[in-house]
């Protein structure tokens, strides 16, 4: 079998790391607009991080794999994966229940760090597993694709209005209880 005609796994995978960052952002803001529960600066940081990652797995999927792309998810894992850690480490004193509401008994900080992991695992099982000249089977992308893009897309937009309307044009409240721009 010529490395050409090998079965290319990166579309799937790709595709599964940007749900599992769309679900994230998706929880993040479940909580925000149900339980008014505001974003931390870290909190926001932390969904930067989730923009830069789900980015780079946005331009392999319609781009083709690029190191500069996956370049941009493993920075952005790191980045997510320190900002979340300095987050646990804020509340890891007894006594302390952390910030916000907790979500299957870990906070939406702990669970990032989580799927910071995950993602730089996922990132190294895609390049393990597609062959080096590995071409797509077809330029034909899946409906379900443009979905999962177009659910990221909109997030994207979401955070930064949200963002804008919770930090107004300056820095942000260190324990955000309002919305500047709508006070």
């Amino acid at each position: 079998m010529q490395l050409s005609e090998k079965k290319d796994f990166s579309r799937p995978l790709n595709l599964l790391m940007l749900v599992m960052v769309s679900v994230a952002l998706l929880c993040a803001f479940y909580f925000q607009l149900r339980f008014f529960d505001l974003p931390c600066p870290l909190c926001l940081l932390q969904r930067a991080a989730l923009l830069l990652i789900g980015s780079g797995l946005l331009f392999n999927l319609y781009f083709g794999n690029k190191k500069l792309h996956y370049g941009m998810v493993i920075i952005g894992a790191l980045a997510l994966a320190a900002v979340a850690a300095r987050h646990i480490f804020l509340h890891i004193v007894p006594g302390d229940k952390g910030y916000g509401l907790p979500f299957l008994g870990l906070h939406l900080y702990t669970w990032s760090f989580i799927l910071a992991v995950a993602i730089v695992i996922g990132v190294a099982i895609t390049l393990m597993v597609t062959p080096e000249n590995a071409t797509p089977a077809s330029d034909h992308k899946p409906l379900i694709q443009h979905a999962v893009v177009a659910v990221f897309a909109l997030l994207m937009v979401a955070n930064l209005l949200s963002t804008v309307l919770e930090c107004g044009g300056g820095q942000c409240d260190d324990n955000p209880t309002y919305y500047q721009l709508l006070k």
